[in-house]
């Protein structure tokens, strides 16, 4: 299956196909200097696969982890593409997951003003979310994708068989972001997650999650309206993961705890017992204050305020600004996973 994300001179193709990671070189022109990024986490083959598709690839090979996504590793990149003289006519491919699609991304947005990115989305996350939408970026001080870009793939190749190798719970962190939409404009797909196993079902998620994404930022590249229902849940998430990322928690698993409190009652009791059948987290001992100093800094921050998503129901949202105080008391609402 093709989707199209129309926008324009920098529209571009998501090709969803199984076992396609053994033709890219017949989707993607690789007949020239690709720059493959990926890190340690990803079976080694993968790039490999790629790279014997390539006129004259190079293959880095980052730590995996969060802490990949830094100004030292995406300098690090960007020398490696000047050593090797890569030109405007060259190209960065990804080959893994957010992590790596995002460094990736923002080393070929950055590289003499921008060349052809092309994303290879490795996990779940990635290939029903990150992968689209142009979002690239690396962290610092702490603070998730502080220093970023806009810089559209060319393409984007997703081949869901190699979703066979993770484990399920690198499985489920990606679902996460599927339930993230759903619960903002696809009642259907949320009740597939109520209803069956969406792991069996991985491809129909994987297709309509990103039938949904490709429909937001086709209306809103640069999230200037509607584009921030896709951070539901990230606002108190990215919150938590500021804290607790790098000591267990995955990106997915605190979407899950932070979409909780921005959930009506009646929505928040569907919700619960779909978090708990995938197996991601429902309840969470957190430090309040050091969650709110990391949202004081997010993006969607407006002086005392900042932008959130709320969902009534499922298949709906509510776009709003609510000030730290209000946001606060959202959180206290379950601590250690009981009603304050």
């Amino acid at each position: 299956m093709i989707l199209s994300v129309q926008l324009g001179e920098r529209s571009y193709d998501i090709v969803i196909e199984r076992a396609s990671l053994q033709k890219v070189g017949e989707l993607l022109p690789l007949r020239r200097n690709v720059l493959i990024v990926t890190d340690e986490g990803v079976p080694a083959e993968y790039a490999k696969t790629v790279a014997a598709q390539c006129r004259n690839p190079v293959i880095v090979t980052v730590p995996q982890g969060e802490d990949s996504k830094s100004p030292a590793q995406w300098e690090a990149l960007l020398k490696v593409m000047l050593d090797k003289g890569f030109t405007r006519k060259d190209c960065v491919v990804a080959v893994g997951g957010g992590v790596v699609g995002d460094l990736a991304g923002f080393v070929a947005a950055s590289y003499m003003r921008g060349v052809d990115f092309y994303n290879i989305p490795t996990t779940t996350l990635s290939q029903i979310d990150s992968s689209i939408g142009g979002k690239v970026a690396v962290n610092l001080g702490g603070i998730k994708n502080i220093v970023g870009a806009f810089h559209q793939p060319k393409k984007v190749v997703i081949d869901p068989d190699v979703l066979a190798t993770l484990p399920r719970r690198q499985v489920v962190n990606g679902l996460a972001e599927a339930v993230k939409m759903a619960l903002t404009s696809d009642a259907e797909l949320f009740a597939l997650f109520e209803k069956e196993d969406p792991i069996a079902a991985i491809d129909t998620v994987i297709v309509r999650s990103l039938m949904i994404k490709k429909y937001v930022v086709e209306q809103d590249e640069r999230e200037m309206g509607l584009r921030k229902i896709l951070n539901f849940g990230h606002t108190i998430g990215h919150g938590i993961e500021s804290e607790e990322g790098l000591h267990g928690y995955y990106h997915g698993e605190c979407v899950a705890l932070g979409m909780i409190p921005m959930c009506a009652p009646a929505v928040r009791e569907r919700l619960i017992p779909v978090l708990q059948k995938l197996g991601l987290p429902v309840e969470y001992h957190f430090s309040l204050e050091k969650i709110t100093e990391a949202m004081v800094h997010d993006k969607k921050s407006e002086g005392d305020t900042i932008a959130v998503t709320t969902v009534e129901e499922p298949g709906t949202f509510h776009l709003t600004k609510i000030t730290y105080e209000e946001l606060e008391n959202r959180l206290k609402v379950y601590v250690g996973g009981k009603e304050a």
